[in-house]
């Protein structure tokens, strides 16, 4: 879109600087990068920019039209932007922004005229601008230059009176006004008269390939000061290799320590898929060590009774199914020390360690009561017809077993494998189709919950290792009752020593309730 001029600034970063020369050098606008400038976030398009070398385009400090150092002396553009060389003059502020070029003020700011942009989400694409002058600030906002080498000088002759600098406009502003008037630049001779350095940084080469030589090496021969310096930094820089001093870490390994990170690294599981699948636990009663329950164990019946005739009679009997509360406990033993004065605290890891070895005993308990407890299905064999033919026999029965239907399947990490390896007569996978088609579940990767012909699956580690009877079941949540207390931890002194005991324990009681909901996989 057109729109009326608008005073845009922006940063990156001084590329070079040299005395004796008194240049300093550096790309001045990149193509196609997102800038964040005083009209926000903006993309400069190639070829967006005019400028003429001979229009006299100032350098100056902070955008300060009274605070000019310099003047262009060159540009050159290419596809990722617009470079610039500028002369800087004799005066005291320009010996200052030579040596400040190397770390305090190493930054290139540019302010244009936009005539023409495009806003496109967010962020102003330039398309039509004119170069209005170019300044030396603290801070770069572009990442796509960097300092290549700093060497402040002092000049002998009489430094020139120069204007107290005035306070600067914030580069965050956007003006729809003309620049302020500019300050005529001192003239700067062809020649110059001798110097002295008095500070020198070496060149930040961004030679790092052969290819990067041989492209600089080009470059320097067709006449560009940059690449020169470029690759005599990188010849030094060679012939320098050679004569490394012997010290090293290897020698001096007092002077590097060992540096830990605060994440402790716990490979134990501490999930409890089983549980969970069988809808996870009750609360423990407050007293005993058995937990009874009552179960019909053969009911009563109605029959068609005729006219005057005796009704069915066949009274119920009932008996207890009990369930053992059995106390699941860890103990670790420590020094004071290294309760107190750990990193990172030892406490808070080996506590997590023993929750999810409870977890895990507790998980492994009622795989072990389903075991032993549960009915064992049909014969089947382990492949995708086989898990079809398991669901469709196993989960009709463990309904006409308990009068509920089954809600999940549970599996070990063999049956997980299986899942997600079944494919069609095509070779389309079954249980973990990018596009669904007849699709069977889903069983992934990425996540240890899924579905398995309607049923939700759960992904226990805890199951036998491969799919053998007992890799997977079917369950009624009804079918089971797990009682759980609160797990509580307890700590105490050893008088002896000073150390101290924490135990971490609490009570699990399972009992199968009706063994026809609990459906075990039985290999063929």
């Amino acid at each position: 879109m057109d729109q009326q001029p608008l005073h845009l600034t922006f940063n990156t970063t001084v590329e070079s600087s040299d005395a004796q020369r008194r240049i300093i050098a550096g790309k001045i606008v990149p193509f196609g990068e997102i800038g964040n400038t005083s009209a926000g976030q903006v993309v400069f398009e190639k070829g967006s920019i005019s400028y003429n070398t001979g229009g006299k385009i100032k350098l100056l400090l902070e955008h300060n039209a009274k605070d000019p150092i310099g003047m262009m002396q060159s540009a050159s553009e290419d596809a990722s932007g617009i470079y610039a060389s500028f002369k800087v003059a004799p005066t005291t502020k320009g010996n200052d922004a030579l040596i400040e070029a190397s770390e305090l003020r190493d930054g290139l700011s540019v302010g244009v005229i936009v005539d023409a942009a495009e806003p496109r989400n967010g962020i102003l694409y330039v398309t039509k601008a004119s170069l209005r002058e170019v300044s030396l600030v603290q801070a770069a906002a572009f990442s796509s230059a960097a300092v290549q080498s700093v060497a402040a000088s002092e000049a002998t002759p009489e430094p020139v009176e120069e204007t107290p600098t005035q306070p600067t406009e914030s580069e965050a502003s956007v003006e729809n006004a003309i620049p302020a008037p500019e300050v005529e630049a001192h003239k700067v001779e062809a020649s110059q008269p001798s110097h002295t350095p008095v500070a020198h940084t070496e060149v930040r080469s961004p030679i790092k390939t052969k290819s990067q030589y041989l492209q600089h090496s080009i470059y320097a021969k067709l006449g560009n000061d940059d690449s020169a310096q470029y690759v005599r930094a990188a010849d030094a820089f060679a012939k320098k290799a050679m004569n490394f001093a012997d010290d090293s870490f290897s020698t001096n390994p007092a002077f590097s320590p060992v540096q830990y990170v605060p994440t402790v690294v716990d490979t134990s599981i501490g999930s409890r898929p089983t549980i969970d699948a069988c809808g996870g636990t009750r609360v423990m009663p407050a007293s005993g060590m058995t937990i009874s329950h009552p179960k019909i164990t053969t009911n009563g019946s109605v029959g068609t009774t005729s006219e005057g005739g005796s009704p069915s009679e066949t009274g119920i009997i009932s008996s207890y199914v009990n369930a053992t509360v059995t106390k699941y406990a860890g103990l670790q033993r420590y020094s004071q020390e290294l309760l107190l004065r750990a990193d990172p605290s030892f406490f808070d890891a080996m506590l997590e360690n023993m929750t999810r070895a409870y977890n895990r005993a507790t998980d492994a308990a009622v795989i072990a009561a389903i075991t032993a407890g549960g009915t064992q299905a049909a014969t089947t064999a382990a492949s995708s017809a086989g898990i079809i033919s398991f669901v469709s026999t196993e989960a009709p029965a463990a309904y006409s077993a308990t009068g509920d239907v089954a809600t999940a399947y549970v599996a070990g990490t063999s049956q997980w494998s299986l899942l997600m390896s079944s494919v069609d007569t095509t070779g389309r996978p079954i249980y973990n189709a990018g596009t669904p088609q007849n699709e069977a579940g889903r069983a992934t990767p990425t996540s240890l919950r899924g579905n398995v012909l309607g049923l939700d699956l759960y992904v226990d580690a805890n199951m036998v290792s491969t799919t053998i009877d007992e890799s997977a079941f079917i369950i009624v949540p009804s079918a089971i009752a797990i009682y759980e207390s609160p797990v509580l931890q307890l700590s105490t002194n050893v008088p002896t020593s000073g150390e101290i005991e924490t135990e971490l324990f609490g009570f699990l009681a399972t009992a199968v309730l009706v063994s026809g909901g609990l459906r075990r996989f039985n290999l063929t």
